[in-house]
């Protein structure tokens, strides 16, 4: 088959256009309609239908889509892998993170992985859960810490839970509950909410409502955080609430307090994801060195001067 056929007709999925997608591959129209005619035909069958505001997949060009993403990103991480060891370069390990995970998950675990394979050289790249999801498709990235939103990459990548974590509810320091030490979601009942955008954080709001909902209730959402730092601003400036995992009340915030939530379904499950294919072996030192970091976590961060410490139950 051919490959570039096949990208070809993955970009005209996701523009929903051919019109759109000959733009974005710099073809002219007619090219590229001759091309998926092409694929079609090698197909033995219809892989694209017309609707009223472009195309969409047939079953079967949703088939060969689901297929091919997993069989073009094997073949891109191996032509890559090739052309470094046939340029004698040295075995490299690019991990796309979140800032906010390095403390307790990522910076243990790289150490660990040094010892057994002081070689390799690690790429780091801070990328959001929107950009790391992009990484791990055009092969950027090797393996992501991405957190819950790596669930919507499960029929793609391989993922591993490396830990579940509790929930905590930022809060202005003068808002109604925040003298309490612990909160229950449907304390929340008639706040509004922090979301963020679905590009940045995929399933971000659509997760803040599912757990809402099991409390009772549905949540109002005042304004997306285009960053943590800016989601905790919105927290005091619209005296709104946030709700995040529990690693991130290490991110000190002025005006801002951390609470955690009670509720047994109120959890945030910490994904890794990394491309299919065969794992190297500095990958699998990585991926169990991330476990052991959680089976024994460092200290927590000691609370600043004149800042009350919150108190966590363990899982």
């Amino acid at each position: 088959m051919n490959l570039d056929l096949v990208r070809s007709f993955l970009v005209v999925l996701e523009e929903g256009s051919l019109n759109r997608a000959a733009v974005r591959l710099h073809l002219a129209q007619s090219s590229l309609t001759r091309q998926m005619q092409a694929l079609e035909h090698e197909m033995d069958g219809r892989l694209l239908e017309r609707t009223t505001s472009g195309v969409a997949p047939t079953a079967a060009g949703q088939s060969l889509a689901e297929g091919m993403r997993r069989v073009l990103a094997d073949f891109d991480h191996a032509v890559a892998e090739a052309r470094r060891l046939a340029r004698g370069q040295q075995s490299v390990l690019r991990v796309g993170y979140l800032l906010s995970l390095t403390r307790t998950y990522l910076n243990p675990a790289l150490s660990v992985m040094r010892k057994s394979h002081p070689e390799v050289q690690v790429r780091l790249l801070n990328l959001n859960p929107g950009e790391q999801v992009e990484a791990l498709r055009s092969g950027e990235i090797d393996i992501g810490l991405i957190g819950r939103w790596g669930a919507v990459l499960a029929s793609e990548f391989y993922t591993r839970r490396v830990a579940t974590l509790r929930i905590v509810a930022a809060l202005s320091e003068t808002h109604r509950l925040a003298e309490r030490t612990e909160l229950n979601l449907g304390d929340l009942r008639g706040e509004m909410f922090i979301g963020a955008p679905e590009s940045d954080v995929p399933g971000h709001d659509r997760w803040v409502m599912q757990m809402c909902r099991k409390a009772g209730f549905r949540p109002r959402f005042v304004q997306a955080g285009d960053s943590l730092a800016h989601a905790l601003s919105l927290v005091v400036s619209e005296n709104a609430v946030g709700l995040f995992p529990q690693f991130v009340s290490d991110e000190a915030a002025p005006g801002v307090v951390m609470r955690p939530i009670a509720d047994a379904h109120a959890k945030w499950d910490f994904l890794v994801v990394w491309q299919r294919g065969r794992a190297t072996a500095p990958m699998r030192a990585l991926l169990d060195a991330l476990a052991s970091a959680q089976a024994s976590p460092p200290p927590p961060a000691q609370p600043k001067q004149g800042q009350k410490p919150v108190p966590y139950a363990t899982n």
